[in-house]
């Protein structure tokens, strides 16, 4: 069932992932100055032996992703770090709780923080393996404005390292015609790792807010 469609299922889901996201019981690998941890495996290495799926990836979002996506363009963060520099548009996709509806009055509502890549457009939401047709209308609306509407343009999608919606977005957007898609599997982990700011940044609006 579509995440959109059942709102307290979709809450436990998003408040799982994003909890996963902020580190969870999940070990990551560490990168030190001299490479990975000993006995560590890089995300190359991880990603190797991942096939990719037939169609969209539908749950275990966090997990390692393929080296690979038909259509697109992988990049590693030096790659990504120039296409930022050239003014290439950026397309994070990570999801957030939504504010619960019906709250108490004078019940404070803050949201996770969100630090992404410098000068992003957060189409939040977007990368689940279903989307519903008013969220597929957000995502492509969200990348119509940011190519000016040419599908040549080119645009860069991205989430958190292991990030399944990342790849779901970008495949999302092969699928729609766009024709210079690439995809930035180490997201905002490679990016702060490297040494690039990072800004606090909130989401597009959602068409049901």
């Amino acid at each position: 069932m579509c995440p959109a469609r059942n709102r307290p299922g979709r809450l436990r889901l998003v408040a799982g992932f994003v909890l996963a996201m902020a580190g969870a019981g999940v070990t990551l690998p560490v990168l030190a100055a001299g490479g990975a941890e000993p006995g560590t495996a890089q995300p190359d290495q991880a990603r190797a032996g991942v096939p990719e799926p037939d169609g969209y990836r539908m749950d275990d979002y966090r997990a390692p992703v393929p080296a690979t996506l038909s259509g697109a363009t992988v990049v590693d963060t030096a790659e990504a770090v120039r296409l930022h520099d050239d003014g290439v548009p950026f397309i994070d996709v990570l999801p957030r709780v939504p504010k619960p509806k019906n709250l108490p009055k004078g019940t404070l509502w803050r949201p996770e923080p969100r630090q992404n890549i410098p000068g992003s457009i957060w189409l939040v939401d977007t990368g689940y393996g279903e989307l519903a047709p008013v969220m597929e209308r957000y995502l492509f609306d969200g990348i119509e404005r940011a190519t000016g509407g040419d599908k040549a343009a080119r645009i860069l999608f991205y989430c958190k390292r292991d990030c399944w919606m990342s790849y779901n977005a970008a495949k999302r957007a092969v699928a729609g015609g766009y024709t210079s898609v690439y995809w930035y599997p180490d997201g905002t982990d490679g990016w702060s790792e490297a040494g690039r700011p990072l800004e606090k940044r909130e989401p597009e609006p959602r068409p049901d807010e």
